[in-house]
């Protein structure tokens, strides 16, 4: 029960923070250009993600449970950690926070510069952009479902139920206000969503190597708190150490 719930958090948060950047792009382009081409671009996107989602869930199937969580644990170990060290200094000060006005205001002026290259009825800049910004994002759902569902029994199933429902909060969110998704915590969700992700990599790397351990999918737990502690400690650290650099100039400006 405990790997389900789990699970199901992690691949909803971890979707809802691609589909959120996503639904900037489409925002942004839709309300410059129209929308009729750009609705189109997204539709083409979910197309092909859906044809390449069918071809390579079967294949994995065929793997080796523990092979395929070796593999599985180690890749969600590195994009967990990815994740992890961004939203880290983030929370330290030392790389600025993600801002989706920002990112709604560069993408709408970069679609107004645009010349225009109408052809068979198409804007085929929309179109482009819509699809790449829809399809880019979407690989990255992609991977945590098939990843998430390979890895764990009824895994297919939870990971993709997680996924549904993040596309559908933030659809219905994107369009009740129509604009980015700016009061969403966003870099609070990329804190949670690396924690989940270097916990299951941690987990099922493990039990792939042949590991097992104690209390079974009650060792989640423990390891999720151990890399929540160790984050906050690394947090606080980087804050203390960004304070003392900027308040050494001063102590020395006061003694000359």
């Amino acid at each position: 029960m405990s790997v389900g719930i789990f699970l199901f958090v992690a691949a909803f948060l971890a979707s809802a923070v691609e589909m959120v950047e996503a639904l900037t792009i489409v925002l942004a382009v839709g309300v410059t250009r129209g929308w009729r081409s750009t609705l189109i671009g997204v539709g083409a996107a979910v197309v092909t993600l859906a044809i390449l989602i069918a071809a390579l869930g079967p294949s994995l199937s065929s793997v080796p449970i523990g092979v395929l969580r070796l593999v599985v644990g180690a890749l969600l170990l590195t994009f967990g950690l990815q994740w992890l060290r961004k939203a880290i200094l983030r929370a330290g000060g030392y790389v600025a926070l993600h801002d989706e006005d920002a990112a709604f205001a560069r993408e709408r002026a970069e679609a107004e510069r645009a010349g225009s290259d109408v052809r068979a009825g198409l804007d085929w800049y929309s179109f482009t952009l819509s699809f790449k910004g829809v399809f880019l994002e979407g690989l990255e759902v992609a991977f945590i479902v098939i990843t998430f569902g390979t890895a764990h029994d009824n895994g297919v199933a939870l990971a993709a139920a997680a996924a549904g429902a993040a596309l559908v909060v933030v659809v219905a969110v994107g369009a009740v206000v129509h604009a980015p998704l700016s009061r969403v915590p966003e870099n609070t969700l990329k804190f949670a969503v690396g924690l989940l992700l270097t916990t299951f990599g941690t987990f099922w790397a493990a039990e792939g190597a042949g590991a097992s351990w104690p209390g079974d999918d009650i060792a989640l737990v423990p390891i999720l708190a151990f890399y929540c502690l160790a984050s906050l400690a690394a947090v606080r650290m980087l804050r203390r150490e960004r304070s003392a650099v900027k308040t050494v100039p001063k102590a020395r400006g006061a003694e000359a």
